[in-house]
């Protein structure tokens, strides 16, 4: 299969979230990442843009009644960047989980500014 975009977590945030998965939502997740990888248009049940962001996104996993998101945001046309991951229990994605990602999305930036020596 053809990747459009390459998918990259950024630091441990992503893995760790992984880790605390059972098997079957880890499966989920890789098969969400996989469309995001390869799909030209990402269904928004996939990935959806958080109204409100400056470019922040949600990967959408959904098993049964359980919801996870998984929040990322694209650096340029291709790469999608992985953060914090969380189980979603209320209708409103939780106001401190957002600050926590857009905390996360201007250290990635920092971190790039500064490898680049900008």
């Amino acid at each position: 299969m053809n990747k459009i975009r390459e998918v990259i977590a950024y630091k441990h945030y992503f893995e760790d979230f992984l880790k605390g998965q059972t098997t079957k939502v880890q499966d989920k997740i890789f098969k969400i990442i996989e469309a995001i990888e390869t799909l030209e248009r990402v269904p928004s049940n996939y990935l959806k843009h958080l109204t409100g962001t400056d470019g922040l996104y949600e990967a959408r996993i959904q098993l049964g009644s359980n919801i996870w998101r998984v929040f990322c945001f694209f650096d340029g046309n291709q790469l999608v960047i992985l953060l914090n991951g969380f189980q979603k229990k209320t209708q409103k994605t939780p106001k401190k989980e957002i600050e926590k990602a857009e905390r996360l999305m201007s250290e990635y930036y920092q971190d790039k500014a500064n490898k680049h020596g900008n």
